[in-house]
């Protein structure tokens, strides 16, 4: 069902002051409702921006979040709870750092380099001493997307304490190096491939970034590449995405970077924009149509014409007499020769709804925060001042323990105790809500949005806020 004017959430962008803005309001054409514009200001400027977004009554805020505004932006998202951010703020749990790739690398079991993360230096510097070279080692945390500038390759202890006497990098971070082939990035739109090619280092050189002079090219990305994305992807919860892919000379894909903040052509930011207006329109908008491999061709066209081209559409493939001829071209992938248009099948553009629990919550998962340099006897009394802060394990290189979670089958019980409440609108809850981790977030931060719900009055659900309440005391 197609929602009318008056009934499409209003949108904002999410500005802010120094920072490059991903999208404007040509990426969203054909929405027909005015879109306000929110511009953080840094330093104490949180209270005023969250007063601005409820004044303007915003229900969604686009925009990527720079890693030095991230915690700052968790804190307004929970001042907020009403109003969605796409991407979410645990979408963008891994534009904060190099560390937080690893984690999210960690929690999902994706293939990536052997990675070591130490707060404590000292014991950093005992590993170093005794492992195996050559590492590569990298600046976790800062404020922008270095292009390889703060990615080093040490072939000995006495390299990497030189390294780190001179860069002071905090935490200390590295990787085994894997030699590869190349390194691939690909963008996806709704978990589905928009865009990918391959990046090759110099000869005699290992850093691909092309500001290190290497070379682009888009022709035959393998499928365990684009497969290993789209699962990143799912994994991410993303809207949009992109991750860089390193191809080893194993031929097994690793996840080396993954984001939602990165360099796109304006055609594909306005696929993304396409994209958010059918999925926040119930259909009102048509969902783009960008075709597997379209970048193959696209990448036939001049870079200076191609970084200009806007709004570019594609029909979808239908019989006839044209698309039979045309339909029977193939292409090699997989092993195998397949048609181009049934790749589509494979790789369906997919919406991306709401969440409503929270998976990466600062209080656990701020490291970079939460724990200083722990080298020092003066910082060990620091440490002990933050009781709550995580503590790694001896390698540390393992997530702190999971928290107790309430599960599907406890949800359940809780809910049918509520008079007027049965197994029948217990599963409506849940598949309207999207999981019984979702109705846990929307019963913490707004329970009033189950009122959306078939067979939920507002009665009902004052019952089910004041038994909520009762059970967390």
């Amino acid at each position: 069902m197609s929602l009318k004017k008056k009934q499409l959430p209003k949108l904002g962008f999410v500005y802010m002051d120094y920072v490059m803005r991903f999208f404007d309001h040509s990426n969203f054409k054909g929405w027909p409702n005015k879109i306000e514009t929110v511009t953080y200001h840094w330093k104490n400027d949180k209270a005023r921006f969250i007063r601005e977004v409820k004044r303007k009554k915003i229900d969604v805020l686009i925009g990527n979040i720079p890693s030095t505004a991230y915690e700052t932006f968790r804190e307004i998202a929970c001042e907020l709870p009403n109003v969605r951010f796409i991407p979410s703020m645990d979408t963008q749990f891994s534009n904060k750092s190099k560390e937080n790739v690893t984690r999210f690398a960690w929690k999902y079991d994706l293939p990536i380099p052997k990675t070591y993360i130490y707060y404590k230096h000292d014991n950093a510097d005992k590993f170093l001493q005794k492992c195996e070279y050559p590492k590569i080692i990298k600046k976790s945390y800062g404020p922008s997307n270095y292009g390889g500038y703060f990615v080093h390759k040490v072939d000995s202890y006495k390299e990497a304490r030189n390294l780190y006497d001179d860069k002071k990098y905090h935490p200390q971070y590295f990787q085994d190096f894997v030699p590869m082939e190349a390194d691939i990035r690909v963008m996806l739109i709704g978990h589905k491939p928009v865009c990918a090619f391959w990046r090759r280092a110099p000869k005699g050189e290992w850093l691909t970034n092309t500001s290190q002079g290497g070379s682009m090219d888009y022709m035959d990305v393998p499928e365990n590449v684009l497969d290993l994305a789209v699962q990143v992807s799912k994994d991410a919860k993303a809207e949009y995405w992109a991750c860089d892919v390193a191809y080893g000379i194993d031929g097994v894909p690793r996840i080396l970077e993954c984001a939602t903040a990165f360099a796109a052509f304006p055609y594909i930011r306005d696929w993304i924009g396409q994209y958010i207006m059918w999925s926040l329109s119930d259909g009102t908008f048509r969902k783009p149509h960008m075709p597997m491999f379209n970048w193959e061709e696209l990448s036939k066209i001049e870079p200076s014409i191609l970084r200009t081209l806007r709004h570019i559409h594609f029909g979808k493939f239908s019989p006839s007499f044209d698309g039979e001829y045309f339909g029977k071209k193939k292409k090699s992938y997989g092993g195998k020769k397949v048609y181009l248009h049934k790749l589509d099948e494979q790789y369906p553009v997919l919406d991306v709804k709401r969440r409503w629990s929270e998976e990466w919550p600062s209080e656990k998962w701020n490291f970079q925060d939460n724990l200083a340099h722990l080298n020092t006897s003066s910082n060990k009394k620091k440490k002990a001042s933050k009781a709550k802060a995580p503590h790694p394990t001896k390698d540390e290189s393992s997530e702190s323990a999971q928290e107790a979670q309430i599960t599907t089958e406890e949800l359940n019980d809780f809910l049918i105790t509520i008079n007027g409440i049965g197994k029948k609108k217990v599963k409506n809850i849940i598949d309207h809500i999207g999981s019984a981790d979702d109705v846990i977030g929307v019963l913490h931060q707004n329970p009033t949005i189950l009122v959306e719900v078939k067979g939920i009055t507002k009665k009902l659900v004052a019952k089910i806020e004041k038994a909520w309440k009762k059970l967390l005391k």
